[in-house]
C-alpha cells in the first residue's frame, strides 16, 4: 500500500505542474498579444567625436512603448539624449520620425513626440507602481540586440531607491528583476500582469557584459513625476555636474558647474550657440570631455553641486517656471563669463 502511494504522489504533482504551467504560458501569451502592438523599436543617429578628434555617426537601437493619443512615447534617456535623428518602428513596420521633448538623465527617462499617428496602434495603459509588490510576475518586450519585440518574464527581485551619482539629491526609484534586459531592451515597457506599463527598462549589473539576473527599471511613478505629467525638457546637452574639487581643478570661478561634454545639432543648446568638448581625460576615475563651455548659473541660480537641490526645488514649486520660453545661461568659456539665452517653442 505503501509503494502504490509513493508511486501515485508524484505523478499527481507533476501533472498539477504542468497544468498550471500551460496555464501560465497562456495569461503570459494573451498579454503579449494585448499589449505588443503598443511596443515600439527606436532607431537612432547620433555624432560622436573619436579620441582622434574625428567625427563620427553612431547608429542605435532601443525600445519605448506608446503612452497617449498625442503620439507621445516612452523610453530610457540614455536611448535617445544625444540623437540628432530619431525613427519610431512600429510592430507592422511603419516608420514614422519623432523628436525629443522631455528628458531626465538623472533617471534615465525620456519621452518622444511622433510626427503623425500610425495606422495602426495601441496605446499602453500607465500602472501605478507604488502598488507593485516584490515577488509579482511580469513581462519585459523590447529589441535586445535588434531582435525586435522580444519578450522576457521574470519576477520583481526588489524596490531600489538611490540619490543620482550627479546630482545627489534627486531620489530615483527602480524595480529590479530577473527578467533578461540586454542591449537594445533599453526604454522597454515592464508590464505587470494587467498589461499597465509598472516601468522602463534602464540597466543591468553584469561582470560579463551580459544579463545575469540583476536588471532595473525605472518605476512608472517616476516617469510620470518627471517627463509625463512633469516637464523635464530636452535642451540638447549631455553633461557632467562638477563638484568642488573638479570645479577646482578646472579654474571654474563657483564651486561647481555643468561641464557640457556635447550638443546636440538642431537643438535649443545648438541654437543658443553652446559648445561642447573635444578632448577625452580621465580624472580622478571619471572619463570627462573637455573644451567646451561649463554652465555657472541659470536665471540666476547657481549651479554648484550644492545648490542643485534648492535649484529644482525652487523649478518645481513654480508653476510658471515650465511655462517659460527663455532661460538666461552664463557660462565659462575660455577663460571669460560669457551670457546666453536658451529658447524653448513650447
Amino acid at each position: 500500500m505503501k509503494s502504490m502511494i509513493s508511486i501515485k504522489m508524484p505523478i499527481f504533482l507533476v501533472v498539477f505542474s504542468f497544468t498550471l504551467g500551460i496555464a501560465n504560458a497562456q495569461d503570459i501569451a494573451s498579454l503579449y498579444k494585448q499589449v505588443n502592438t503598443s511596443v515600439v523599436t527606436i532607431l537612432t543617429e547620433s555624432r560622436l567625436f573619436e579620441e582622434s578628434h574625428q567625427m563620427i555617426v553612431d547608429e542605435g537601437i532601443g525600445s519605448g512603448v506608446l503612452i497617449s493619443e498625442d503620439g507621445e512615447i516612452l523610453t530610457a534617456a540614455h536611448v535617445v539624449n544625444d540623437a540628432e535623428k530619431v525613427v519610431v518602428k512600429f510592430l507592422n513596420g511603419e516608420e514614422i520620425p519623432a523628436k525629443v521633448i522631455r528628458s531626465a538623465p538623472v533617471a534615465d527617462i525620456g519621452l518622444l513626440k511622433l510626427s503623425w499617428m500610425p495606422k495602426v496602434y495601441k496605446v499602453a495603459k500607465m500602472g501605478d507602481s507604488d502598488k507593485v509588490s516584490v515577488g509579482e510576475q511580469i513581462i519585459i518586450l523590447g529589441a535586445p540586440y535588434g531582435l525586435e519585440h522580444s519578450l522576457s518574464s521574470g519576477y520583481i527581485s526588489g524596490r531600489q531607491k538611490q540619490k543620482t551619482r550627479t546630482s545627489g539629491f534627486v531620489i530615483n526609484e527602480y524595480f529590479q528583476t530577473d527578467a533578461s534586459i540586454n542591449q537594445g531592451n533599453s526604454g522597454g515597457p515592464m508590464f505587470n500582469l494587467q498589461g499597465e506599463v509598472i516601468g522602463i527598462s534602464s540597466y543591468i549589473i553584469s561582470e560579463s557584459g551580459g544579463f545575469q539576473g540583476l536588471g532595473f527599471a525605472a518605476t512608472s511613478n517616476l516617469a510620470k513625476k518627471l517627463v509625463v505629467n512633469g516637464n523635464r525638457r530636452w535642451n540638447g546637452i549631455n553633461g557632467f555636474i562638477l563638484d568642488k574639487e573638479l570645479a577646482w581643478m578646472l579654474n571654474v570661478p563657483i564651486n561647481g558647474g555643468l561641464l557640457v561634454e556635447s550638443v546636440v545639432r538642431f537643438s535649443p543648446a545648438y541654437f543658443a550657440g553652446i559648445k561642447g568638448g573635444f578632448e577625452t581625460i580621465t580624472i580622478e576615475d571619471e572619463h570627462l570631455i573637455l573644451g567646451g563651455d561649463i554652465i555657472l548659473s541659470v536665471n540666476g541660480f547657481p549651479l554648484t553641486k550644492e545648490a542643485f537641490e534648492k535649484v529644482d526645488n525652487a523649478m518645481a514649486n513654480r508653476s510658471d517656471f515650465y511655462k517659460m520660453k527663455e532661460f538666461v545661461l552664463k557660462v565659462l568659456r575660455g577663460g571669460k563669463v560669457e551670457e546666453l539665452t536658451i529658447s524653448f517653442k513650447g
